[in-house]
C-alpha cells in the first residue's frame, strides 16, 4: 500500500465517521492538511484495528521521511535537561514537557498549529482516547468542605 493510498484510506475512514461533507483533494499536501484536520477534530473514541494499523504505518513513513533527532546526539544544558529547537514530533526521547490544556486532548481546532495538536496528530488517534480515559479516572472523592464557600444569593 502506497503512502497516498494509506492517506486516502485514513481520510475516507474519518470522513465516514463524521458529518463532514468533503471530497478528497488530488494534491498530496492538501490531503495531508485534510488528514491532520480530521484527526485534530476527532473526538476521543475507539477506532477499528485496520484504521489504527494503517495510521501507524502512515505515521511511521511520515516520520522516516522527516528524519529523527535522537536525544543521545544532543548536549544537555544540565544533567538530564536538554534545550532543543526543532520539530517535537521527530524527537526520540523518553518524554517531553507540553503545556497541554486541562483535558489533555489537544485543542480540536481545524489545522491549528499548536504543539498539543501536533503531538496528538503524530502520536496517533489512540493517544487522545488514552488521555481522555486517564482524565476520566481522576475524580475528587471528597467534598473538602467546598459547600461552605458556595454562595446561594443572587
Amino acid at each position: 500500500m502506497t503512502q497516498e493510498s494509506k492517506r486516502k484510506f485514513l481520510i475516507d475512514y474519518l470522513l465516514s465517521s463524521s458529518n463532514a461533507k468533503v471530497s478528497i483533494p488530488d494534491e498530496a499536501i492538501s490531503q495531508k492538511r485534510l488528514l491532520r484536520a480530521l484527526l485534530n477534530m476527532r473526538m476521543p473514541r475507539p477506532a477499528s484495528a485496520e484504521f489504527l494499523q494503517i495510521l501507524v504505518l502512515h505515521l511511521q513513513e511520515e516520520l522516516r521521511q522527516k528524519g529523527v533527532t535522537d536525544i543521545d546526539c544532543l548536549t544537555p544544558i544540565a544533567p538530564d535537561i536538554y534545550l532543543w529547537k526543532g520539530d517535537i514530533t521527530t524527537l526520540k526521547c523518553d518524554g517531553v514537557v507540553n503545556a497541554a490544556n486541562l483535558q489533555m486532548l489537544g485543542c480540536f481546532c481545524f489545522n491549528h498549529g499548536c504543539i498539543d495538536n501536533a503531538i496528538h496528530m503524530f502520536a496517533g488517534a489512540q493517544m487522545r482516547l488514552e488521555c481522555a480515559q486517564i482524565i476520566g479516572r481522576q475524580r475528587v472523592r471528597r467534598r473538602y468542605k467546598v459547600k461552605q464557600f458556595v454562595s446561594t444569593s443572587i
